[in-house]
């Protein structure tokens, strides 16, 4: 049986796990996106692979971890991960990278976005003066 991976779903997923609004994510993409557009895109269960790889340059990840993630699948590898070892009471007490190291790095990669796009506004708005001048 060949589940059939929803691309657009995934593209939700993947944004909402790094934390970017619909409309930062549609910024990212150019003038001719909006929310609404991102919000559509994320119903479509394919999606145009050069759209999808400009998503995923967007999103600082590999198209291809769009492409085929399976919810399910992922799931089962997790359950099957773990021997009766590896977890007690629920903790992890060997886990592969520190929770504070990683908080860290999800804030930064938010602080780099966020400069990112105010450094953008700035340049747009020099833009529009220099139009305004002109006229």
């Amino acid at each position: 049986m060949d589940k059939k991976v929803h691309e657009g779903r995934n593209v939700k997923r993947f944004r909402e796990m790094l934390g970017i609004k619909q409309d930062a994510l549609a910024f990212e993409l150019g003038d001719d996106w909006n929310q609404q557009k991102i919000s559509l895109l994320e119903q479509k269960e394919t999606i145009d692979p050069v759209l999808l790889q400009q998503i995923s340059t967007a999103l600082k990840i590999p198209a291809e971890a769009i492409r085929n993630f399976d919810e399910d699948m992922a799931v089962n590898i997790i359950a099957n991960t773990f021997d009766n070892g590896s977890i007690l009471n629920g903790i992890n007490h060997n886990p592969t990278f520190h929770p504070i190291d990683k908080l860290i790095q999800l804030h930064e990669e938010k602080i780099a976005l966020y400069e990112r796009m105010l450094k953008e506004k700035d340049e747009m708005m020099a833009r529009l003066e220099k139009l305004l001048e002109k006229k």
